[in-house]
């Protein structure tokens, strides 16, 4: 072989044949159990190790003894073989979506309800699929997306928005609250589940500093909000930004201002904060869908969109 030629690999007939006479530790006896003449058995293994440049039996008329190398090799082998044998049956469990992986992104919101019984109940029916979390707001996801590092994504907007690019499915839809904090002369001793503000109340609380997340996270929801202030004739007196919701919250219990929240978040109990509904004509409605693009990365990624469908058809009849 000439000098920087890379030496040729050896292919699964050769392994197999390797197997059978370090099993038999006999030519002929491995010869039979291969179906094939003694010759070309003793041929092929001369072969193997010229191409390995090791030698793997010491051979003598009246023995065949694998040397330390060979034996050393044999565990290898005999996996390699194991593994290439289910390579067929695997192929078609991948094609059938049974195995393979979906890099799943979701917003925060999405994560205090649904999520974590789905990714259970999801693991449970496809334990050979590996669902890989990851949280990031709604940009982040689609540009995720469009680069290929994210499968499918479960994003918040507006209702009626359709995400360009992107298919669509319909999660939850619920309306934005508001949080205030504690001490404010609105919040009084209500709770979650308290009566919408009275439409009365609603010029204070244009004129309150507000806190809110980036429209670069939320651009659907952000444009809602502030449109509900520019139709008030107000312009919102943003104190602060924040990107996770969590972090909002935080800040409306350290007084810094009032936030729109979608309801999902008012699980969010933290002290210092109240949440209230507003009132119906100030009402933004937003959803949660699960987004991917038109052509799936992998049948494992069709097949996590079935499995959403189910549960939502499945919470849709339980409701009806």
């Amino acid at each position: 072989m000439s000098p920087g030629l890379t030496p040729p690999v050896p292919d699964l007939r050769a392994w197999r044949h390797f197997v059978a006479v370090a099993q038999e530790l006999h030519f002929g006896r491995a010869a039979a159990r291969l179906a094939m003449t003694q010759p070309p058995l003793t041929q092929s293994i001369a072969q193997l190790e010229a191409a390995l440049g090791v030698r793997l039996f010491e051979r003598t008329k009246r023995r065949v003894q694998l040397t330390a190398e060979g034996e050393a090799l044999l565990p290898d082998v005999q996996d390699l073989l194991t593994r290439a044998q289910a390579l067929p049956e695997r192929a078609r469990a991948i094609a059938r979506g049974e195995v393979g992986r979906v890099r799943l992104a979701f917003v925060s919101t999405f994560g205090y309800e649904r999520l974590p019984g789905w990714v259970r109940a999801y693991r449970t029916l496809h334990p050979r699929v590996t669902l890989e979390l990851i949280e990031a707001t709604g940009d982040v996801q689609v540009a995720g997306i469009a680069q290929g590092q994210i499968d499918a994504g479960f994003v918040l907007h507006v209702a009626g928005f359709e995400p360009e690019g992107l298919q669509r499915l319909p999660i939850a839809r619920e309306p934005l609250w508001l949080a205030l904090p504690q001490s404010h002369p609105l919040a009084g001793s209500a709770d979650a589940a308290s009566a919408p503000l009275a439409p009365a109340a609603m010029p204070a609380l244009w004129r309150e500093p507000l806190v809110i997340f980036p429209r670069h996270s939320l651009p659907s929801v952000y444009d809602a909000v502030f449109g509900l202030y520019h139709q008030a004739g107000q312009s919102p007196q943003v104190e602060q930004e924040a990107v996770q919701m969590q972090t909002i919250i935080n800040l409306v219990s350290a007084g810094l201002g009032v936030a729109w929240v979608p309801q999902s978040v008012t699980q969010l109990r933290r002290p210092g904060v109240v949440y209230r509904r507003a009132p119906a004509a100030q009402t933004v409605w937003c959803e949660t869908s699960l987004v991917w693009p038109h052509a799936p990365a992998s049948a494992a990624v069709s097949g996590f969109v079935d499995f959403v469908a189910a549960q939502v058809g499945q919470e849709t009849m339980r409701t009806a």
